[in-house]
Parts: structure tokens; sequence; C-alpha cells
């Protein structure tokens, strides 16, 4: 076969099954193509040539064995460095974690170990994933493979970039107000954010426990359903783990039947309103475009309003830095990772190593967010901000649940713009805020989004992405809709749109 690494991952894994190829080849032609992009890149913070290779040299022996194996077993794949690898670098793009190797894995290591995937390596992202655009790592910035000059979206930016490389054919992200399908839109990936609690967060590191999810970063939108389908499940070691059976999302990527699928258009996120007047023209228009493609084939759209939106960005932005600010006090220079002694004190307390080191070992927007989150839960100040910004988050759950009425999903722009230059909102962190106003209400409210790619904008050539969302635990409607959709463009295309991303070279 020529290029290995242009299959999509599941025609990878028919091919492993058939013994067309095997695992050893697959990852060495992904190992390869890091070695030969990355420079470009910067997708990876650390990668384990070896390790996947070992792994790919089991699953051959096995598979030859005439052994029953996942039907991934043997396709490579990276993991957002954020989740806990036993005995590899997890460090959260952060000097304060610099070196630190788990003792144990994440349950979604645990379960990709477990299904014979090898894992390529980590993902860059910004500190703790604090960002919107992978340039806030203390490691340095992710380039997107479509612009090498533009950002590739954040916090997940190195997921999406080495699967738009074609340096990984899946990859896991985690999405807090955004960081799976922001960087899918920025860079014509598929990016799902699957129900709070249908895949466990347990070994992730947290920033805002009531926001963080995992899910999958791939190519198309069957295989994010192979790959979700594989993470799912109800885990023991996470409290917020939901027990039940895991919505059937693979068998609804293989349908994709849009004959009869209802679909509302949120009107606050349309092109038609003072509050999306911010959205650039050419998300705008391919936006408009993908619903009359959708309707055309059968689908039923109407517009739906969610008027608390407004305050959607207000309430995330006090409840997500509150929780990361309850939750990175466990960097206290005691326990693991880096330890700072203050300049000029013989004797440091406690109190001052902590305060060196996290001086040191946080950067800028960490500390921000700190420093707001603090604020906000302080006496006197909890109820006015915190607990104000839970009712918001509380009237929008009801909004969404009653906006699902008779719809099968909602529909939006993934993102109000196309990927941005590299430096042009370090310096202007509302801005990047504002770029987030679509993904974050489905943190707040616990549903499930998936982002598609749906083409590139007049105006740069970049990808733009179209966002679907869906009652809680109802994952399946997201795949449906996705996949007749993107069975829809390619037709329309005569190819898959990450074909058309410029080569990159080193």
């Amino acid at each position: 076969m020529s290029d290995l690494t242009r299959l999509t991952a599941d025609e990878m894994a028919q091919a492993l099954a058939s013994n067309e190829i095997t695992s050893t080849e697959l990852t060495t032609a992904h190992v390869d193509r890091i070695e030969s992009v990355e420079s470009s890149i910067h997708a990876f913070l650390h990668v384990d040539r070896e390790g996947a290779l070992a792994t790919a040299a089991d699953v051959d022996a096995r598979r030859a064995a005439g052994e029953q194996l996942a039907h991934l077993a043997g396709v490579p794949i990276a993991v957002k460095d954020v989740i806990a690898t036993r005995g590899m670098p997890t460090t959260c793009g952060s000097k304060i974690l610099e070196g630190w190797i788990p003792p144990y894995d994440a349950t979604i290591s645990a379960i990709i170990r477990r299904a014979s995937l090898p894992i390529l390596g980590k993902t860059n992202m910004d500190e703790f994933a604090m960002g919107s655009s992978t340039e806030r790592s203390a490691y340095g910035p992710t380039h997107n493979p479509w612009d090498i000059g533009r950002v590739p979206g954040g916090s997940g930016g190195g997921s999406a970039a080495a699967v738009a490389a074609f340096e990984a054919p899946l990859a896991i992200g985690t999405d807090t107000g955004g960081s799976i399908r922001q960087p899918g839109a920025f860079t014509g990936t598929v990016g799902v954010k699957p129900t709070y609690g249908a895949v466990s967060r347990y070994g992730l590191v947290a920033m805002a426990s009531s926001l963080d999810q995992a899910g999958p970063v791939t190519r198309t939108v069957l295989d994010a359903a192979l790959l979700h389908e594989l993470i799912a499940g109800h885990d023991p070691m996470d409290s917020t783990s939901i027990d039940g059976p895991s919505a059937p999302v693979v068998a609804a990527a293989r349908r994709g039947e849009l004959k009869g699928l209802r679909v509302g258009v949120i009107r606050e996120l349309s092109a038609s309103t003072e509050f999306s007047s911010g959205f650039q023209a050419g998300v705008s228009a391919r936006f408009d475009e993908s619903i009359a493609l959708l309707t055309g084939a059968g689908a039923e759209v109407v517009e739906v309003s969610i008027p608390s939106l407004e305050h959607a960005l207000a309430a995330y932005y006090l409840v997500m830095p509150s929780e990361a600010s309850s939750n990175l006090a466990r960097f206290d220079a005691m326990r693991y990772g880096m330890r700072v002694s203050p300049d000029g004190v013989d004797d440091p307390s406690a109190e001052q190593v902590m305060a060196a080191t996290r001086d040191a070992g946080f950067g800028d927007e960490v500390k921000r967010r700190i420093i707001v989150g603090t604020y906000a839960l302080s006496s006197g100040y909890y109820d006015a901000y915190y607990g104000s910004a839970q009712k918001v988050r509380t009237l929008l759950a009801r909004e969404f649940a009653a906006a699902f009425e008779g719809l099968d999903v909602l529909a939006s722009p993934t993102v109000p713009t196309t990927a941005y230059p590299l430096g042009d909102k370090l310096d202007d962190p509302l801005s990047m805020y504002l770029g987030d106003i679509a993904t974050l209400p489905a943190n707040l409210v616990g549903i499930p989004g998936l982002s598609l790619p749906i083409g590139v904008a007049d105006e740069d050539q970049m990808p733009v992405g179209l966002q679907f969302l869906a009652p809680q635990q109802a994952d399946d409607r997201l795949y449906n809709a996705a996949a007749g959709l993107e069975r829809l463009l390619v037709d329309t295309w005569g190819q898959p749109l990450i074909d058309r991303a410029p080569e990159v070279h080193a």
C-alpha cells in the first residue's frame, strides 16, 4: 500500500485484520512521519517510538497466533499530555510538572493499552489546558498544518495538529470549554466532546472538574465513533461516571440517515443576529451552505432560541477559574513536581517554597485564572460571582432541554472565525476567550458536542467547522447527523476536506 498514514483508522483496522499490513509497518510509517514533519508542527511533547513499536510487534505476534483482537488493535494513537500515562511523561504543558512520570495509568490510557493501540506519544497543549491556541504551552506553540504561521486552536491543538498532519490517525483530547471541538474546526478534523460522565475522567489532570471531558480527535466521523465507543463506559474510579449503557455511536455513524432528521439552528449563534455579529463571513457562508445541504437531503430545519447564551461566557469564566484555582492548589512543591527555594532565604518555610515554586512553575495565563478563581470563591464574593454563575448554568440547562423538545440535534458554527496568526491574540486574553462562545455552553450543561469540517473560508482558505449538539446521553444522534452531512460534503467536493490541506514540509 502507498502512504499508510493517509488511510482512515477504520481502513487501517481492516487492512490489519486481513493481514494486508502489519502494525509494525503501520506504526513505523507514523513515527517516521512524525520525525519528518515535527520540526514544523511541534504537535508532540514526547514521542515513544520504542514503546509504540513494541506494542505493534506484540499485536502482530498475537494476530499471527490467531488471537481475536479489538477492532482498532494495532492502529497507532496520540494522547494529550493532560492524561496520565504510566512510564511516560505527563507534564500538562507546564514547567511545574516537567519530567514527571506517573506511576499509574488514567482509565483511558489503560483501555487503550488493553485494546493494543500503540501509543505514539503525548501531544502539546496550553498549560493545564488554559488557552485556546496551544501558544500557552511552556514548551512552545504548536503550528496549524494548514498554515504553520497560524494557531491550531487549543487547548488540545497538539492532538488536532497531529491528526491533521497525518502524524497520527487517532488522538485523545480533552474539552473543558471547547478544547477538542475548536481545534477540530481550526485544523479540518473531527472533534467530539462526549456527554459529561460518558468517558472516565480518572487520571485526567483536572482543570475544572465539573466541565472537563475527554474525547476523540480523528479525520472522519466513523473513526471518531470507533474511538469513542472504545473509551466510553462506566468507571467505578470516577464518581461522576455514568453507570449505564453507552450510546451506540458506531452504528449511528455507519447509518448517517438525514431524511426526517430534526435540526434546530441556534438563533443566537447564526449570522442574522447582533449577538453573532463577530462571526467571520466565510464561517457563516459555509455554515449556511451546510444547512442547505441538510434541508436538501430531507432534514427538517427550524430556528430555536436560547436567550441565556448571552450570559454563558461570563458564567463559564467564573466557574472554570474557580474550579481551576481549587484543583491547582495541589501543586505545592511538597509531594511531586518542581520545587524551588526562594532566593536569599537560608531556612525557607513551606509557604515560601510553595510561593517560589508556583511563581517559577506556572505561566502567566495559569496565574491569571488562579487569581480570578480565588477572588470569585473568596468570602463575601462567593454568592455574587460563583453562586450567580451556577444559577446561569441551571438556567442554560433548562433552556437547552426546552430547545431539544421535538428535535434531534442543534447546530451552530463551531467557532466564530478561522484559525488566526500565531501571536495575534496573546496580548488580548478577552478576545481569545470570546472565541469559545459557541462551544462552552455544552460543557456548562453537560451535553455532547461534535465539530465537523465543512469547507474552507473564502477569505483565507482555512478550515471551517459546524457543531452539532445533542441531549445528554444521546451522543449517537451527533454521529448520525455528522456522518450524513460528511457524506454529502465529500460527494460535493469529490474528496475529503483533509486531502485538500497543503503538504507539510520540515
